[in-house]
C-alpha cells in the first residue's frame, strides 16, 4: 500500500465490531487455555479453521467486498496461512481465488490451499518476491489484490481475536507475533481502549516492523527462521501507522528461544504450534503481568520439522512450582453455635463442666494408674 493512501485510511474499533458480526455465522470462538508452567494464558488460534487466525481477515475482506458490490476475482500473496484462509473463505462463499506462494512455503500449507480449490502459483523464494508477482498479475488481469496484512478489512477481521480474549479473561497484557503487523494492529484496536498493554514479538534478524517504527524502512533480507509466517521484508504502511499509536513495546526473540518454546508447548502443554505460533509465548517470559495472554497464531507445522525439533531440542526442566503459604481464597470460618440462655441450663451445669463417669465393667479391667 502506498504511504499516502495508508495515511488517509482509518480503521477503528467499530470496524472490528462489524467484522465480528460478519464472522459470527462462519467461525467459532477459539478456546483460551492457562499454561501453568509458562504462567501465561494462551489464545489457541492453531485450532481455528485452516489452523491459523488468518482466515478471520480473509473472510471478513471477502464479505465486506460483497457488501460493497465488488465482484472481481481475488488474488493474494502469502507464505501459507493467509493463502489457506483465503482459499477456505472463497470456497465457502463460492468465489474464485488465486494464491501466490513462495517455493519455500511448507508443503502442508501448499496442500491446504489446494485442498479448498484455490489456484496455487509458486513463485520466488520469499514472501516479498511472491507479493511482487501477485501485484503484477493483478495489474495485468484486473484482479483485486488482497494484502495479507496491509488492508483495512483484513486488519478488522484479525482484531476479532482481541475481542474474544477480552470476553474470556479480562487480560492486562496481550502478546502478539508481528510480521507485517495485521494481527497486532487489529488486536490493538480491539483492546487498547480497555487499558490493555499490547506487546509485539519478532525474531532476531526478522524485525522489519521494529525498525520501521523507529523510522528505518530500509529493505533488508530477513534471516532464515523457524517462524516462516512472520518472515517479512517490508512491513505494511497502514499497520505501521496504527502500531505507532497503539503498540506499547516489541520484544526481540532469539531463534534458540523460539525453538525451545515450540518444543515445550508440545511436550508440556500438548499444543502443536508452528514457529510463528510459538513466537508470542517465547517473548512472554520477559514481560510482567498478572493476566498475560499470548496468541498462538497458528499450528501448520510440517511433520518432518516437528519431528526434527523434538529429537534435537532438549528444553531445560521447568522450575519447581512455588509452595503456597496461603490459599488463594480464605477458608470459611467454622460456625459457632450460639450459647443457650442461662435460664435454660441447670444450675449445676452452668457452674461446672459435665463429668462423665467410666462404666463399671470397663473400670474393672483398666490398671489403677489409668483410672486415677
Amino acid at each position: 500500500m502506498d504511504p499516502a493512501v495508508a495515511s488517509a485510511i482509518s480503521v477503528t474499533a467499530g470496524d472490528v465490531l462489524a467484522a465480528q458480526a460478519r464472522l459470527r455465522k462462519y467461525l467459532d470462538v477459539t478456546p483460551t487455555h492457562y499454561a501453568e508452567r509458562f504462567g501465561c494464558w494462551l489464545k489457541l488460534e492453531n485450532l481455528q479453521r485452516t489452523g491459523s487466525y488468518k482466515v478471520r481477515g480473509a473472510l471478513n475482506a471477502l464479505l465486506a467486498a460483497r457488501e460493497r458490490g465488488d465482484d472481481r476475482r481475488v488474488i493474494t500473496a502469502s507464505a501459507g496461512n493467509h493463502a489457506q484462509g483465503m482459499a477456505w473463505a472463497a470456497y465457502r462463499l463460492g468465489i474464485p481465488a488465486i494464491t501466490v506462494m513462495p517455493r519455500t512455503a511448507p508443503e502442508t500449507k501448499v496442500a491446504g490451499v489446494a485442498h479448498w480449490g484455490a489456484t496455487v502459483r509458486l513463485h520466488g523464494d520469499t514472501y516479498d518476491e511472491a507479493k511482487a508477482f501477485a501485484r503484477e498479475l493483478a495489474e495485468q488481469n484486473g484482479f483485486r489484490l488482497l494484502s495479507a496484512f496491509d488492508d483495512a478489512d483484513v486488519i478488522a477481521g484479525q482484531g476479532t481475536v482481541g475481542l474474544e480474549i477480552a470476553a474470556a479473561m479480562n487480560p492486562d497484557v496481550v502478546l502478539v507475533p508481528i510480521g507485517g503487523g495485521g494481527l497486532a494492529s487489529g488486536v490493538a484496536l480491539a483492546l487498547k481502549s480497555q487499558g490493555v498493554r499490547i506487546i509485539g514479538a519478532q525474531v532476531e534478524g526478522v524485525d522489519a516492523m521494529t525498525r520501521a517504527l523507529q523510522g528505518d524502512r530500509s529493505l533488508r533480507d530477513p534471516a532464515a527462521t523457524l517462524a516462516d509466517g512472520v518472515r517479512v521484508k517490508e512491513p505494511g504502511y497502514l499497520t505501521e501507522h496504527i502500531l505507532k499509536d497503539l503498540l506499547d513495546d516489541v520484544v526481540i526473540v532469539r531463534e534458540a528461544e523460539l525453538r525451545e518454546t515450540l518444543v515445550r508447548l508440545a511436550l508440556e502443554e500438548h499444543v502443536i504450534a508452528e514457529g510463528a505460533g510459538a513466537l508470542a509465548l517465547a517473548a512472554g517470559k520477559r514481560v510482567a503481568g498478572k493476566r498475560k495472554c499470548a496468541v498462538i497464531s497458528g499450528g501448520n507445522v510440517d511433520a518432518g520439522v516437528l519431528a526434527t525439533l523434538l529429537s534435537e531440542v532438549r528444553p531445560r526442566p521447568p522450575r519447581k512450582p512455588r509452595r503456597r503459604t496461603q490459599e488463594r481464597l480464605p477458608l470459611p470460618a467454622a460456625k459457632q453455635q450460639p450459647p443457650l440462655p442461662a435460664g435454660l441450663l441447670p444450675a449445676n451445669d452452668a457452674a461446672q463442666p459435665r463429668l462423665t463417669s467410666v462404666p463399671s465393667n470397663i473400670s474393672k479391667d483398666l490398671p489403677e494408674e489409668l483410672l486415677a
